[in-house]
């Protein structure tokens, strides 16, 4: 049997933590591990669980959700962290994509998207919108040279990325390219390696902008 994926929630609006509680305990495939609700308490208590995933409030009293990334980040690299918005901050959520985070979900989605997203981090994917995708392609514009960088890419590394940024998940670009599932995640990294990017998101948005 599989390992559950193990959550944590930083949020401190408390009908809110609750209800994320109560949707991430009827997932068989996650486990909840803890709430807190605020950055501080989030940094003394998360990196002793070293959870997998982390979703954080974007607006949090005291220290902000985003200061917190860094700081978790910091200590914990492998750490996803997903963001908890009332609505669609651009400005909020870039700042946090550009600490770590992965992506983000809206406070107001459905049971099922809030699962959904979560797996979708399990599996190497980031939700996250068009606007957003294009402040991050334009600040990665301003601070790297693109086009020699994708130019280092070979033909398979650039079909990888260009099926990814059409929105296929990794077994579809298996299925796609007829290679594996490990191949794919392998070309992923060389890709992120290459493209000198942390995650799979901003290579994304590189290859797009």
């Amino acid at each position: 049997m599989p390992k559950k994926k193990t959550v944590v929630i930083v949020e401190d609006d408390i009908q809110i933590q609750e209800h994320l509680i109560e949707i991430l305990k009827v997932a068989d495939d996650i486990e909840f591990l803890g709430a807190v609700g605020s950055a501080e308490e989030a940094e003394d208590f998360i990196p002793g669980l070293h959870p997998d995933v982390v979703l954080m409030d974007i607006n949090l009293p005291g220290k902000s959700g985003i200061e917190c990334i860094r700081e978790l980040k910091r200590r914990l690299p492998k750490l996803e962290v997903v963001m908890l918005t009332a609505y669609e901050e651009e400005d909020n959520i870039f700042r946090a994509l550009k600490e770590g985070a992965s992506g983000y979900i809206l406070k107001s989605s459905n049971s099922k998207d809030i699962i959904e997203a979560i797996r979708d981090v399990f599996a190497g994917e980031s939700p996250f919108s068009g606007p957003i995708a294009r402040k991050m392609a334009m600040f990665f514009r301003e601070k790297r040279e693109i086009e020699d960088e994708r130019e280092s890419l070979s033909p398979r590394e650039t079909e990888v990325l260009r099926l990814l940024a059409a929105g296929y998940i990794h077994k579809e670009v298996a299925d796609e390219m007829g290679i594996t599932l490990p191949t794919v995640r392998t070309y992923v990294k060389r890709i992120c390696f290459k493209l000198h990017v942390r995650s799979k998101v901003e290579a994304i948005i590189k290859y797009l902008s």
